[in-house]
Parts: C-alpha cells; sequence; structure tokens
C-alpha cells in the first residue's frame, strides 16, 4: 500500500439467513452465483462516499434465478471512541508500552490523541466457545498521515491493531458493535506500519509490519540527529524514557501474531523465522505450513515459508523464488523456481536482535565493484546499488534479519514492483497475487545487477495466477517439504493504462481493475475479490471476478481519493457469510487531479465535510447477499 495512504471503511458483504431466500422453492438448492457490477460514481453525492447498488444473482436447482440487491451498513468510525472503568480512546488511537494512548503535541498547549485515518486488514474469527455466541474481528490502524498541526506522521507514529466484539442478530444476520479494544504489543517493542493480513486456517490473525527501517541507514545516522528511517521517533512514542536505548530497526519487519483466548482476550506475538522484509501480509496454504508473503515496494521479492510444523510459526524454513520468464502476453507469465535462505527458530533470531547486532556486524560492504562482493539492487538502502559480502558465520542472521540483500547475493529474483495481496483458491490450487504497479524493476533494465524480469510497463497493475505443486524440488535438488510449492505464474486481470485523464480524473481505464492491492477468495461463490489502491482510478472501487466465468463486476466504490482495504471473504460465521472491505485517506490527492465533471473544491469539501480529508474512516459492512451456509466447501487436494 502507499506510504500516504490511510483511512478505512471496514465494508462486509453480508448475507443474511436463509429465511432471506424463502422466494426459492422449498427443496431448490443454490448452485451458482453471479455479481452484476453498478456503475462507476457520477455525482459529488456518490463521489464523496462508501456505497453499492450493485446486486448478486443467485441460480438454483431447479433452474430458477433470484436477485439480491447489495446495499452498504457502517459499523463504526475510527475516531469514535470505546473503552471501560471510563477510560475511553478512539478506536484508531495508538497506545505505547504502558498502555497509555500516544498523544500528538505538535500544536503547543493542544495536546490531542493521535487517530488512525487508515484502518486496514481485517480478520473476522470463527466463532470461539465461549463467548456468548459473539464474533471478533481484529483490525489494523496502518499510520497516521498527518499531525494535529497537518505535518507528516506517516511512520513515525507506533501503530495499533484493535479486537472489536460484535453481536451478530440471529434473523439476519446483522453485525452490531459491542465494544473495541487495543491489542497490547509491549512484548513485542510495538508494531510497525501494520498493513494487510489474513486469518490462519487455525483461527488466529496473522498481520504484518511493512516497510521495514532499513538496518544500514540507521547505523550511519547513529551519533548524529538525523533519523531519515524514523526508528527514534517511534521509540521515543512508544517506550518514552528508555527510547533512545529501545531503538533498533531489527524489531520491525515481521508477522505479528494475534490470538483470541475464548474469555475474549487477545494476545499478540512476532514470528521472527519468517524473515525480515516488507511484509504486505503472509498468506497460509491448506496444510497451516506453507506460506506465501506480499513483499511491498520497489525491486522487491518472492519469499516462501514453510513451518516445521502445522499451525506453528515459531519455526520454519525460508525460501525465495528466481523467476524464469516465459512470455509477456496478458501481463506476462514465468515459471518459480526456489533457492532455500536457510532454518531458523523465532527464538534464535530474537536472540541476535536483543544482542544489538547491527548491519555492520552481519556485511562487509564496498562502494565499488570488488572480487568477492556481489552487486545487488534491493528496496532496501533506498533501491542504490550494493556491493556486499557476508561476513564468516553470519549466514543465519543474514537470511532471517536482512532477507531481501541475503536472497538478491544467492541470485533470487528481486525486480519485483508494488508485490501486494494475495488470496487461496483451495479447490483448484492456485493462489493470488497482486502486482499493484507493474514498472521498474519488472521492466527492461540491462543495467541493473540482474534483469530477470522483461515484462510490458503496465502502472495500472497485473493480478497473478499461482500454479501449486507437489514434489517440487529447490536449486539445489533438495526435495521441498510443501504441496503447496508455486511452480509458475501468469496474469489473469489486468489493468488499462490512459494517455491522459478523462473528466473525472482517472487515468487508468475505469472499467478495469486499477492498482490491485487487497486480494480474498470465496470458495463458496469461486470468486476473487480485488480492492484498488490507486492514484488512477479517482475512486476506488472493489471488484468481484469469477475465476470459472472470468466476468469483472464492480461490487463497491469508495470515496474519491480513498484506498479499498482490510479485503476477507468469510464464507460463513454462525449460518452467515461476510466480505469484510475497508478505505483509507479519503479525499487525498485530490487537489492535484485533473476533474471536470464535478466542482472539485465542492467534492473535497463535502468529503472533509462528511467523513474527514486524513482525519478518519468508517468500518461496516454491504449487506443483502444470501447465506452460503449450505454450500459444501470444496475438498483439499
Amino acid at each position: 500500500m502507499k506510504k500516504h495512504l490511510a483511512f478505512t471503511l471496514a465494508a462486509t458483504l453480508l448475507f443474511p439467513s436463509a429465511a432471506a431466500i424463502q422466494a426459492a422453492p422449498k427443496q431448490a438448492e443454490a448452485q451458482a452465483y453471479s455479481f452484476n457490477g453498478m456503475d462507476a460514481p457520477r455525482t459529488i453525492e456518490e463521489m464523496s462516499k462508501a456505497y453499492t447498488n450493485a446486486t448478486i444473482d443467485v441460480k438454483y436447482s431447479d433452474g430458477t434465478t433470484k436477485s439480491f440487491p447489495l446495499r452498504y451498513e457502517k459499523l463504526f468510525k475510527s475516531t469514535d471512541t470505546f473503552g471501560k472503568n471510563g477510560k475511553q480512546i478512539p478506536a484508531g488511537t495508538p497506545i505505547d508500552a504502558k498502555g497509555n494512548p500516544i498523544m500528538d503535541h505538535s500544536v503547543p498547549n493542544d495536546p490531542v490523541p493521535f487517530i488512525s485515518d487508515a484502518p486496514d486488514s481485517n480478520s473476522l474469527l470463527e466463532p470461539l466457545n465461549g463467548t456468548s455466541g459473539n464474533l471478533h474481528l481484529v483490525s489494523h490502524y496502518e499510520y497516521h498521515t498527518v499531525d494535529h498541526s497537518g505535518s507528516s506522521a506517516y511512520g513515525r507514529v507506533p501503530a495499533s491493531m484493535s479486537l472489536s466484539t460484535l453481536q451478530q442478530d440471529k434473523k439476519t444476520g446483522k453485525l452490531t458493535v459491542a465494544g473495541v479494544e487495543k491489542i497490547d504489543f509491549s512484548e513485542t517493542k510495538g508494531l510497525w506500519i501494520p498493513c494487510n493480513g489474513s486469518l490462519s486456517p487455525w483461527n488466529t490473525h496473522l498481520g504484518s509490519e511493512e516497510y521495514e527501517p532499513d538496518a544500514r541507514i540507521f547505523e550511519e545516522e547513529q551519533g548524529t540527529d538525523k533519523d531519515s528511517t524514523n526508528v527514534k521517533a517511534f521509540a521515543n512514542y512508544y517506550f518514552g524514557e528508555e527510547g533512545a536505548k529501545m531503538a533498533n530497526p531489527y524489531w520491525y519487519g515481521f508477522v505479528p501474531e494475534v490470538i483470541v483466548h475464548p474469555n475474549g482476550k487477545a494476545k499478540a506475538v512476532k514470528h521472527y523465522s519468517t524473515g525480515r522484509f516488507s511484509k504486505e501480509l503472509m498468506k497460509m496454504m491448506p496444510d497451516s505450513k506453507t506460506a506465501y508473503f506480499g513483499d511491498d515496494g520497489s525491486y522487491t521479492m518472492m519469499f516462501m515459508y514453510i513451518a516445521d510444523k502445522a499451525k506453528d510459526l515459531s519455526s520454519g524454513t525460508l525460501y525465495a523464488a528466481k523467476f524464469n520468464q516465459t512470455g509477456t502476453e496478458n501481463g506476462g507469465s514465468g515459471d518459480l523456481s526456489w533457492i532455500k535462505l536457510g532454518h531458523a527458530t523465532d527464538q534464535e533470531i530474537e536472540q541476535y536482535i536483543a544482542s544489538d547486532i547491527t548491519f555492520s556486524d552481519i556485511f562487509e560492504t564496498s562502494s565499488e565493484p570488488k572480487a568477492g562482493f556481489t552487486a545487488i539492487k534491493t528496496y532496501a538502502n533506498k533501491q542504490k546499488v550494493e556491493y556486499l559480502k557476508v561476513k564468516p558465520g553470519m549466514e543465519k542472521a543474514a537470511a532471517f534479519l536482512e532477507t531481501r540483500r541475503y536472497a538478491a547475493t544467492l541470485g533470487a529474483t528481486s525486480e519485483f514492483n508494488k508485490m501486494e495481496g494475495l488470496a487461496l483458491n483451495t479447490a483448484d490450487k492456485k493462489a493470488y497475487m497482486a502486482i499493484s504497479d507493474q514498472s521498474k524493476g519488472m521492466e527492461v533494465n540491462p543495467d541493473d545487477p540482474q534483469d530477470d524480469i522483461r515484462l510490458p510497463k503496465i502502472k495500472s497493475g497485473v493480478t497473478y495466477e499461482l500454479d501449486l505443486q507437489a514434489g517440487q524440488t529447490d536449486r539445489n535438488g533438495q526435495k521441498i517439504n510443501s504441496s503447496y510449492v508455486a511452480a509458475s505464474m501468469k496474469g489473469i486481470v489486468v489493468g488499462e493504462d490512459m494517455d491522459k485523464a478523462d473528466e473525472y480524473g482517472n487515468t487508468a481505464h475505469p472499467e478495469k481493475v486499477a492498482n490491485p492491492d487487497n486480494l480474498s477468495y470465496s470458495d463458496a461463490m469461486k470468486t476473487l475479490f480485488i480492492g484498488e489502491d490507486s492514484g488512477m482510478h479517482t475512486n476506488n472501487y472493489v471488484w468481484a471476478y469469477d475465476t470459472e466465468t472470468k466476468k469483472l463486476s464492480r461490487i463497491l466504490s469508495v470515496p474519491a481519493g480513498a484506498e479499498a482495504t482490510g479485503l476477507m471473504a468469510a464464507d460463513n460465521r454462525n449460518g452467515f457469510s461476510y466480505i469484510m472491505s475497508n478505505y483509507q485517506h479519503p479525499g487525498d490527492e485530490l487537489e492535484g487531479k485533473s476533474i471536470t465533471a464535478v466542482d472539485k473544491a465542492k467534492l473535497i469539501e463535502t468529503i472533509d465535510r462528511e467523513i474527514g480529508v486524513n482525519k478518519s474512516g468508517d468500518v461496516g459492512y454491504i449487506s443483502g447477499l444470501p447465506s452460503l451456509e449450505n454450500i459444501s466447501k470444496p475438498a483439499k487436494k
């Protein structure tokens, strides 16, 4: 996701109870689903809100079809306050290591709590025993766009997650908020830019820490007043007086797992054995051992993690992909081979960090080509070419603390750009990956240290399908202990760039996906949902893509300038089904857009009045779909 984006509307596609489909014959069963998309917004009223007027057709076993209209309902705003015993704070306010709200003192004599305008990932957990039938929702608050004075606050302020308790109407499935509590990350040294996330097969939330701070730059700035990595500011906000000695970039860039216990309390742990890079999200495969990641940024990489034990991320083996291009049509295609980086436990890597290991403890560097040093170009160090050599005995530290740099020295492909969301199609053994902006390292670049990817420039991005296979081996011929190894990838949903903006300010075709980000797949509906993070569409959308018919339908529009985030298809929660989808930063960057179809100044004014530009966001859901309770789950292969 964009570093400057923020604000979340959790939109959930609710599928009401079987009572809602009484019009269908009693003995008929739902057999197929087809979304009918909505038009793009045309008026200031439509452009300034989150809404849907899409429908879904359900075909029954007796040949009849019924259409269901969709609608949007709100749960809460990030500025709404929740709490207990008189201690109420806004849902989007981060807390420090002592559990206190982190205050914004940017305006003298007017301290206010920071409130994130960037709600992101959602995990709607399976019902827990002992919680009175309530559902639980884990949500990210990714960052803070601006502080109280209007200056950029991105990355300087610790981020947060919340645990919402949701009551569910037993007849209609409607969700209401019973309470929202902040999740404590003090045992993990705080939470760094949590972007997207996923629900694990064992019903825990797997979060993320995006745009990991560069340890090389941090070390170079030690002893100065510089803080370009934001680690010092982060530590001062989070640890208070302890901040100066607690600042360490190696604590951040991992997967936080949130476990919600039957008593409704949450506990957070970080998994250091998953490697350290710009975690967009971690998506587990059906074996509860194999996982893939989005690695956001420029000159990034594709990683695969295989846990030693199912449902246990405390130790495992990490691999990096080599892309072997096979075509350029429909976005592009390639075969994937895998390079083993190493095996580690969380405890081993945590001990390295606790020992105050530095970048120069791990690598020797050169400012120019030199025998024994490898030239690499990665997201780290502002995508500059680096000449590196791993110091003797530091291979494990390099693999799990400087994962991208180490993988690049071994020859893994480091040219992916804006690698975002992931989703899983269980029945067909396919995974889906969003490349939000296919440019930069993914174009032809003969002057780079490597040029594995030579695909056409598509600024509006491509969604790829990954073929998952058993019986695969790594580069050294060793068997990979997984039946879900990505062996190839090909483009399936491709954006279309436009030469100039249309009257609504769009620079990508408005009837196609632009800059895919969040992905989620419904096994019951055989549908891939795609959420946009696009400056190329003035209003961002959520799309439904039927993987069998290839039909693409717009099903949600979020406010102009906002990003659609937090996408999650939950096919059955107590007999009802939901698709979570949030939005961030409404009104962002509209000033610079060429919009002539409506009064741009009035549009911005309306968004600021109704929601707040860079100030707040709604969490809600779209209701109106039939229950998927009786749709059988596909058999695992």
